[in-house]
């Protein structure tokens, strides 16, 4: 019996972990307000980085943005610079077009998969928009999903806090904004890792199961 009860105890870590890293076969993604991050989640401004600094290529806390113009990295069309103003969700200095988003995406790199990513961001018009900015995430080369974000005067330009979860994990995130405006900004990048509900409510069942093995293991050494 103690060697079952042994042979318990070394499965029940090792299924636990299991359950972290089995990938889902299909995400889902929901929107995630500011505020509803995980504990710890990073988040990136631009108020260390000077004026005019081309964002392609640019790296700040080991993630890497990019720009791409139809498909084709770019410089000189997204850089840092005081742009709208400050907004609700933007502060000097962060970063701003040059020119219609027409063709243009801001493609941001991760150092590690985030299970969520949210930004804010403003666009060039004063009316609202129903797709304002769009988020692409990808794992490696595999599509993970999209999702669109309405923008709204915030306070002066549509715009706001585009924020999303995931059910399966993502490295690369590629965003794209509304033509009906003539450029667009974006500033307070943020990403975490959560562990989804269903995951969190198996390791505790787990944990659970281990904590009643070991009492009932020590309980039978005494008697």
């Amino acid at each position: 019996m103690n060697a079952l009860i042994m042979n318990i105890i070394r499965f029940l870590p090792a299924l636990a972990l299991s359950l972290i890293a089995s990938p889902c076969t299909h995400a889902t993604l929901a929107p995630l307000a500011p505020n509803n991050f995980a504990p710890g989640a990073t988040s990136l401004d631009f108020s260390s980085t000077a004026s005019g600094t081309e964002v392609n290529g640019l790296f700040i806390g080991n993630v890497l943005f990019q720009v791409t113009e139809n498909g084709v990295a770019t410089n000189g069309v997204v850089i840092v610079d005081a742009g709208p103003g400050t907004t609700n969700n933007i502060a000097p200095p962060n970063l701003v077009s040059l020119s219609n988003p027409s063709g243009l995406a801001l493609v941001v790199s991760l150092p590690n998969p985030i299970t969520q990513f949210g930004y804010g961001y403003a666009i060039l018009v004063r009316s609202p928009v129903s797709a304002a900015t769009t988020i692409q995430l990808f794992a490696g080369l595999t599509s993970v999903g999209s999702l669109d974000f309405a923008g709204s005067p915030d306070p002066t330009f549509a715009g706001g806090f585009a924020g999303l979860s995931s059910t399966e994990p993502f490295d690369r995130a590629v965003l794209t904004f509304s033509t009906l405006g003539e450029a667009f900004a974006v500033d307070n990048v943020t990403f975490a890792t959560a562990v989804p509900e269903q995951e969190q409510t198996l390791i505790l069942l787990a944990i659970g199961v281990f904590g009643l093995v070991s009492f009932y293991f020590r309980r039978s050494l005494l008697f």
